[in-house]
C-alpha cells in the first residue's frame, strides 16, 4: 500500500480485516512510529484500529515494491512523480499496480496508467483501478459499500477483488480502465462546481438541475473518449448465477460517484466548492482543509486534455475559470444559469 491518507487507510483495514499482510508505505517516520505503538493512524481515521502485527511500516516506496507483487497506489495525483521518484523500469517488473487515484497527474496530463507506461514500461494488463461511490469513513466503520474493479486482464482483476470482498464491501468487476478513471476526475471536478452552487445560496432545486446536467456533460465526455456502454437503461444480456445486469452509464461506479461525490457532505471536493462559493480564495480554501480536493487540479488537466477531444464540457470548463482564471464565483455559476436543462 502507497498512500497514508483517508483512503489508504481504510484499504488497509479491509485488507487486514481479511488477514492480508501488508508493507504499507507511509509519508511521516513520525506516523510509522505511531502507528506501531498505537495501531491508529494520527492523521487521517485516527479512531479506526488497525492490526499492526500484519503491517510492515515504511518511508520508502521502494520496499513497497521490493516486498510486494501487487501495489495499491492511494496517493492524490499531484504527489504521484514526487513518490516515485528514484525508481527505474526495473522496480516494476512483474508486479501488478491496483490504482485508487482520482485524478490526472499535473504536468503531464495524463492518466496514471499512461505515466507509468511511458516511465516505466508498466503495461496496461498489469494495471488496475478500484474506483466507485465510495467514502473512507464508511468503508473504514463498516458500511455497505460498492466498489468497482476494473482491468483488461479479467481473471486477474477477480482475483485482486477477491481480496476486498467482505460483507460490507461489495466488489463489482468491469474492463473499462479509461472510462472509469476519467469518470471519477470529472465527478470531482463537478462536486466543486456543486459546492460553489451552495456556497453562493442556490437552493436544492437549482442543485439538482445542474448535476443532472453534469451527469449529461459527463456521459457526453465518455462517449468522445471512446468509451462503450454510456447509456442509461440499456443492458446486454444477464450475467452470472444472480443474474447481475452488464454495466452501463447508470452503473455506481460512473452515474452513482457523481451523484454521491455532489452530495454528500463527506466530499472534500463538494466541501472545497462550498469554501470557493462563500468568497475564500483557492489558496485560502486550501488551508482550511486537511485533505486534497483533486477536483482542483484535475478541471485544469480535463482543460488541457479537451483541447484534443473537444467535447462540449461548459460546466467543466466554467469551473476550471473560476479556479484557474480569477473568473468571479457568482458570475461563472450565472454564466451556467441560462444554458441548463
Amino acid at each position: 500500500m502507497i498512500g497514508s491518507g483517508s483512503w489508504g487507510t481504510a484499504l488497509v483495514k479491509v485488507l487486514t480485516a481479511k488477514g492480508h499482510a501488508l508493507t504499507w508505505r507511509v509519508r511521516h517516520e513520525d506516523d510509522c512510529r505511531h502507528i506501531r505503538a498505537e495501531g491508529r493512524n494520527p492523521r487521517y481515521l485516527s479512531d479506526v484500529p488497525l492490526d499492526t502485527r500484519l503491517l510492515a511500516l515504511t518511508t520508502d516506496t521502494a520496499d513497497v515494491l521490493a516486498a510486494c507483487d501487487i501495489v495499491v497506489v492511494a496517493v492524490p495525483s499531484a504527489f504521484v512523480e514526487e513518490t516515485f521518484a528514484g525508481l527505474d523500469a526495473a522496480s516494476w517488473r512483474a508486479r501488478r499496480v491496483l490504482s485508487a487515484v482520482k485524478g490526472i497527474l499535473p504536468g503531464h496530463d495524463r492518466l496514471l496508467n499512461e505515466y507509468l507506461a511511458e516511465r516505466f514500461g508498466l503495461p496496461l494488463d498489469h494495471y488496475h483501478t478500484v474506483m466507485g461511490p465510495c467514502h473512507a469513513e464508511e468503508v473504514a466503520a463498516g458500511k455497505l459499500s460498492y466498489l468497482t474493479f476494473s482491468g483488461i486482464d479479467v481473471a486477474a482483476t477477480e482475483r485482486i477483488a477477491a481480496d476486498f470482498r467482505t460483507p460490507y464491501v461489495n466488489c463489482i468487476v468491469n474492463t473499462d480502465l479509461v472510462g472509469v478513471q476519467y469518470a471519477a476526475v470529472l465527478k470531482n471536478i463537478y462536486a466543486i462546481g456543486a459546492g460553489i452552487a451552495q456556497g453562493l445560496g442556490y437552493g436544492d432545486n437549482f442543485l439538482s438541475v445542474l448535476i443532472a446536467n453534469c451527469a449529461d456533460e459527463m456521459a457526453g465526455f465518455l462517449r468522445q473518449a471512446g468509451i462503450p456502454n454510456i447509456e442509461v437503461g440499456v443492458h446486454g444480456e444477464a450475467q452470472g448465477p444472480l443474474h447481475r445486469k452488464s454495466l452501463n452509464y447508470a452503473a455506481s461506479v460512473y452515474l452513482g460517484d457523481l451523484l454521491v461525490t455532489c452530495y454528500s457532505p463527506y466530499s472534500r471536493n463538494r466541501m472545497f466548492g462550498r469554501l470557493i462559493g462563500l468568497g475564500h480564495s483557492v489558496g485560502a480554501a486550501h488551508q482550511e482543509m486537511s485533505m486534497v480536493a483533486e477536483g482542483h487540479t484535475a478541471c485544469r488537466g480535463i482543460h488541457h486534455v479537451n483541447r484534443r477531444l473537444g467535447a462540449d464540457i461548459p460546466i467543466a470548463e466554467t469551473v476550471y475559470r473560476i479556479l484557474w482564471d480569477e473568473l468571479p464565483a457568482a458570475e461563472g455559476v450565472r454564466l451556467l444559469e441560462d444554458i441548463l436543462v
